[in-house]
Parts: structure tokens; C-alpha cells; sequence
């Protein structure tokens, strides 16, 4: 297995709420980037993200890991959400939002046990 393909897994289980996207939240470079991190946003809580630009062996590996062509990606506990489409229908009708609540608040309960 790839040392890239290690990073992505490390990742993907240590961060609860994490966007594979192209820029930063604050800067996104891609509209449908922009688009994701609004919706993340709009739910409040925290999440990492990665920068694909800045990390191309990422951005090579991750799709055919995720079996997700494209980004962004949105990954919460461990699980594949989606992309911008989703991610914004999900956001638009109500189900983004206790999904990512419900992640933060696993995280905070398992760092509290710690």
C-alpha cells in the first residue's frame, strides 16, 4: 500500500468532518469548492480540509480510494458524503445539517474521554 494512500486513511479517521476541496475555506479555487465550504458553514461546527492543489499525490489516490471522481469531497465519520451536488441538496433540505452536529458531537464526547 502507498505511503499517499496511509495519509488519506490517517486523515479520513482522525478528522470527523473533513473536505477534500481545491483551496481553502477561505479561499476556495474552484466555484464548486466554494459552494461546498457554504454549506459546511451554514452547519457551524468546525472541519479540516485538505487542499488537493497543494497535494497532488493526494489528488490522484483519493479518487480511485473514494471510487469518487471528483472534488470536492466531503468525508464524515470515516464515511464518503459526497460532492458539491450532494452536498448542497443535502444542506438545501435539511440533512447536511444533523449529520455534521452529529459528528462534532462524537468528537467532542471521544476527546472529553481522552
Amino acid at each position: 500500500m502507498s505511503a499517499t494512500l496511509d495519509t488519506i486513511k490517517q486523515q479520513i479517521s482522525e478528522n470527523p468532518i473533513l473536505l477534500y476541496m481545491k483551496g481553502s475555506p477561505q479561499l476556495p479555487q474552484c466555484g464548486f469548492s466554494a459552494q461546498a465550504v457554504q454549506a459546511l458553514m451554514g452547519c457551524g461546527e468546525r472541519f479540516a480540509f485538505v487542499n488537493i492543489l497543494e497535494n497532488p499525490d493526494i489528488r490522484a489516490e483519493l479518487p480511485k480510494y473514494a471510487n469518487w471522481p471528483t472534488f470536492p469531497q466531503l468525508w464524515v465519520g470515516g464515511e464518503l458524503v459526497g460532492g458539491c451536488d450532494i452536498i448542497v441538496e443535502m444542506y438545501q433540505n435539511g440533512e447536511l445539517q444533523p449529520l455534521i452536529k452529529q459528528a462534532a458531537a462524537t468528537n467532542a464526547t471521544e476527546e472529553g474521554d481522552a
